[in-house]
């Protein structure tokens, strides 16, 4: 093994497997290449037409108040969750602060993102385009010292299978200076959203085209509906005979006079006999505002979000939003950090260390509930003064007082006399 093999880390498996070759040039591949791409559904298209005859992109999808705000909460939240690069041993697990990994993921990714933007758009790529790329940059000992995202778009993932040593990922990526390259796995963080092949991830936008399309295609009939202010189509009649060119004369001089918001209210002045009979059209008997409400619940079905937290709120009480909010961290946001934390501990952890995120923020409830579990577990010796007063961000009382664990003089341990110290003796 040579020192550049060294310094990668290599072990002796990894030195003795025999990677294909790796070209400068993205999307130049030799039958001694031996890549695959993955199969259909790394080339499913990523948008297009849908019956509904309106185009679904992301750009026309994220046009949608609802998939904005899917996008939003999903992404924010998942973005506020700190991710702690841990060790465990035989007394617990214990954050490794001043490793240069924790500080990656908590301090800043690179030059040009906070912690906070870098991790949003981590989770909007899985949320629109169904994979993250990033690009590592490494120092002189190949230990990470920046990420920096990639168009998910501009990243073809590409395997090898060795019988020997198994299957080996590479990507065909361009990177933000407009150079391409074909990549190894080190090179490239990939983290990949739900997968029907285990390297890439489904693009949601593609394979829910046409629920997305329904609703796109509502949106513009009622633009186009209140473009014509709120008129009903007009069929324009006559007992004469109208030659094709007057017909379109006709029509053209009813539209530039009579359609739309401007000419609201005026009159219309008929010759040659016609008459104008409006098509009758009624929004309520087409159930509009509830076809439009269906939509929002399959918007909040695409992505797992609870509908109250579209908007919808048709169907919440009082009584179970909070349930929902709790489910909302554990089913739907609780994937995604496991996820993101086991695509980080597989690309970047070393030995026994792990990734792992905390949401205990996010499930803290109501003041009043905080202080009487908090109060539980102090006076039950779980918890010490200064660890209850860090969870309302008060300083620490120190010393004696604020460092002592409390027992209950009532409890003791089965078989022994009770205690009869006093708390802070």
């Amino acid at each position: 093994m040579g020192l550049l093999d060294f310094l990668r880390g290599s072990d002796a498996a990894a030195s003795a497997r025999q990677e294909p070759r790796i070209h400068a040039e993205a999307g130049i591949a030799s039958p001694a290449d031996d890549f695959q791409s993955g199969g259909p559904w790394v080339t499913f298209p990523t948008g297009g037409p849908s019956r509904s005859g309106v185009l679904v992109n992301e750009r026309t999808t994220l046009s949608l108040p609802a998939v904005m705000q899917a996008v939003r909460i999903l992404s924010g939240v998942f973005a506020m969750v700190p991710l702690h690069y841990c060790s465990h041993d035989g007394t617990g697990t214990h954050r490794l602060i001043d490793d240069p990994l924790y500080q990656l993921m908590n301090g800043r990714p690179n030059d040009a993102q906070s912690r906070f933007a870098f991790r949003e758009i981590l989770m909007s790529d899985l949320l629109m385009a169904g994979n993250f790329y990033a690009y590592v940059s490494r120092d002189a000992f190949m230990r990470p010292i920046a990420l920096t995202r990639l168009d998910p778009f501009g990243v073809t993932p590409l395997q090898s299978f060795d019988r020997a040593s198994g299957q080996s990922m590479f990507y065909d990526a361009t990177l933000p200076d407009g150079s391409s390259g074909r990549f190894a796995a080190r090179d490239i963080w990939q983290v990949a959203g739900m997968s029907r092949n285990g390297l890439q991830g489904l693009n949601p936008i593609a394979y829910m085209k046409e629920a997305f399309g329904e609703s796109i295609a509502t949106a513009a009939y009622v633009q186009n509906y209140w473009r014509n202010n709120g008129q009903p189509p007009v069929i324009l009649s006559s007992d004469n005979k109208i030659p094709p060119a007057e017909r379109q004369a006709i029509k053209q001089d009813w539209k530039s006079l009579y359609s739309g918001p401007a000419n609201a209210g005026e009159p219309a002045v008929l010759a040659q006999g016609l008459k104008a009979t409006y098509m009758p059209m009624n929004n309520k008997d087409g159930q509009l505002v509830e076809t439009r409400t269906m939509q929002v619940l399959d918007i909040a079905r695409a992505w797992g979000v609870p509908p109250h937290l579209l908007f919808e709120l048709s169907k919440a009480t009082f009584g179970n939003i909070e349930q929902q909010s709790l489910e909302f961290v554990i089913y739907h946001l609780g994937p995604h950090f496991s996820r993101v934390a086991d695509s980080a501990m597989h690309a970047f952890a070393s030995g026994s260390n792990v990734f792992v995120h905390d949401p205990s923020d996010l499930l803290k409830g109501g003041f009043l509930d905080r202080a009487q579990g908090i109060a539980a577990l102090r006076n039950a010796g779980v918890m010490k003064t200064d660890e209850a007063r860090s969870n309302f961000d008060l300083n620490p009382v120190g010393g004696s007082v604020g460092n002592t664990l409390w027992q209950p003089v009532n409890m003791g341990v089965a078989g022994q006399q009770a205690a009869t110290t006093t708390p802070g003796n």
